[in-house]
């Protein structure tokens, strides 16, 4: 079982992410935020660290799709390499941050590799305002993410509702971030875990049909 959960900056992927993981027995995957080197140099000028910085994503995730989701048979992933292409370095080229040049080299990075990528069973999608993307971005308290630039995480979110509408790779969950708050609320993460106990056995369900026991 592969649960993918998908979602803009702040909209709780990693909480979510830490949720399933302890409450289904699934080997957590996270984003390595902390690890790219160029990220804070990204936020202060995006125009000059754009490229650098999403190849650094795009081999970090390829590398971790490979070594732990392709291999292990239970994972629950903090963002995938499919948001990646979609979502961050399609918004860089259009914002201009990212030169024609620069976006046709990722894009044949990104296309070399992803047809050997495990798919998700069930994508899950955090669908979160952006009031609530800022209020949670700061609640949290990573400086160099107090300067990402508010026109830039609209954009993303634009993004996003145009990519979940259209997602076919999978069955897909959608949550109301701003209606369900995991983290703090006891009752909204009893009400999520309710909602997640159904789709994780549908996804068993399915998986049990395909593959029967001999």
């Amino acid at each position: 079982m592969y649960i993918a959960i998908a979602g803009n900056i702040g909209s709780g992927k990693s909480s979510l992410t830490t949720l399933m993981a302890k409450e289904y027995g699934l080997r957590p995957v996270y984003e390595a935020v902390d690890e790219n080197p160029y990220l804070s140099d990204f936020y202060a000028d995006m125009g000059r660290w754009a490229f650098h910085s999403q190849v650094f994503f795009l081999a970090k995730r390829l590398k971790q799709h490979l070594e732990e989701v392709n291999r292990h048979p239970r994972v629950v992933q903090d963002r995938t390499v499919f948001e990646d292409a979609a979502i961050f370095a399609c918004n860089l080229y259009r914002q201009g941050y990212l030169s024609e040049r620069d976006w046709q080299t990722y894009q044949q990075l990104y296309e070399g590799i992803a047809p050997a990528l495990r798919k998700p069973d069930l994508l899950i999608y955090i669908r979160a305002s952006l009031s609530t993307l800022q209020q949670r971005i700061a609640k949290r308290g990573r400086e160099y993410e107090r300067r990402i630039p508010t026109d830039y995480l609209r954009a993303l979110n634009r993004l996003y509702e145009g990519w979940i509408g259209d997602y076919a790779l999978s069955p897909k969950l959608v949550l109301e971030g701003d209606r369900l708050d995991f983290v703090e609320s006891p009752r909204d993460r009893l009400e999520l875990i309710r909602l997640l106990d159904q789709r994780i056995k549908n996804v068993r369900a399915v998986q049990e049909r395909l593959w029967p026991d001999p």
